[in-house]
């Protein structure tokens, strides 16, 4: 990835200006799934070895665009061009993880810190790097071992399931993962420890983390501390938001100017979906949800 580009007071206030925007946009359409999907999408691709893919803002190009993960996807590229004509100085690669962000904290989930200053690129990874929601635990870190994340992190992410659904016609998997898709909180973790649930999903990556001794040490830590849950979701979000990318020095002493206050914005359905290569559609109630 590139290096980090120069922040300076005024990109710092638009940053701040998007951030209102995307909250208003997040909260009007509905649409904090696709937003986290799409963010989290444009950083899984990242390769600790090469250095390559990452939250770049490559996600936008048609080619990428177009692979089997990512259909649904030009549904929140569109939302943030909408964004994006307003704050033009805001890099795609940071406008994407900002609306990642923002669509965990309208939706009562933790606030995750946020450091600006990401460089966009036109070169997109090879399809494939992004998790395939049908394998097991080895597939799971071979994945996030190869962005440079832990067994912790495979685990918190995963959390983001107590929030959605997913949709047979999509994805060839139905119902959400909790009795309250609507609300962040640590139900996903009791769920998965509960064992099989009528109406309740339970995709292989997720049975996963209990079959898998060192994963489930942390789903048992966090269905019993939802306050455990938060505090590593938060910092394991930032560190996905920010791999590849190095904040130059006056960025760090910046980012209290771009620290967010925690919200409770009103919930609105979110998830943050193991790629299982689906779409995403607009429910009966307008909420756009996942596969």
């Amino acid at each position: 990835m590139a290096p980090a580009g120069p922040v300076d007071a005024e990109y710092l206030r638009e940053i701040e200006k998007a951030r209102r925007d995307l909250r208003a946009l997040i909260s009007s359409n509905r649409c904090a799934p696709i937003m986290l999907r799409l963010a989290w999408h444009d950083a899984g691709t990242y390769d600790a070895k090469t250095r390559t893919g990452g939250p770049n803002g490559s996600i936008r190009n048609p080619q990428e665009l177009s692979h089997e993960a990512n259909r649904g996807l030009k549904i929140a590229v569109d939302f943030c061009e909408e964004v994006k004509a307003k704050h033009p100085k805001i890099t795609y690669a940071d406008l994407y993880q900002l609306a990642g962000i923002v669509a965990v904290e309208v939706t009562g989930g933790p606030s995750i810190d946020f450091v600006p200053g990401r460089k966009d690129s036109i070169e997109s990874p090879k399809e494939g790097r992004l998790p395939d929601a049908k394998q097991g635990p080895s597939h799971l870190r071979d994945v996030f071992y190869r962005m440079g994340l832990s067994d912790r992190d495979i685990v918190v992410l995963s959390g983001a399931h107590t929030l959605g659904k997913a949709h047979k016609e999509r994805s060839g998997f139905e119902g959400p993962w909790t009795k309250d898709p609507l609300k962040f909180d640590n139900s996903y973790f009791k769920e998965l420890l509960a064992g099989e649930s009528e109406g309740l999903l339970k995709l292989p990556t997720d049975k996963a983390l209990i079959e898998d001794p060192q994963f489930r040490r942390y789903v048992e830590l966090y269905a019993k501390s939802e306050d455990a849950f938060f505090a590593d979701y938060a910092a394991s979000h930032k560190k996905l938001s920010e791999l590849g990318y190095t904040p130059s020095k006056g960025t760090q002493e910046a980012q209290g100017v771009v620290r967010p206050a925690v919200v409770a914005f009103g919930i609105a359905l979110i998830v943050i979906a193991i790629c299982i290569g689906t779409d995403l559609i607009k429910d009966t109630k307008g909420i756009y949800t996942s596969n």
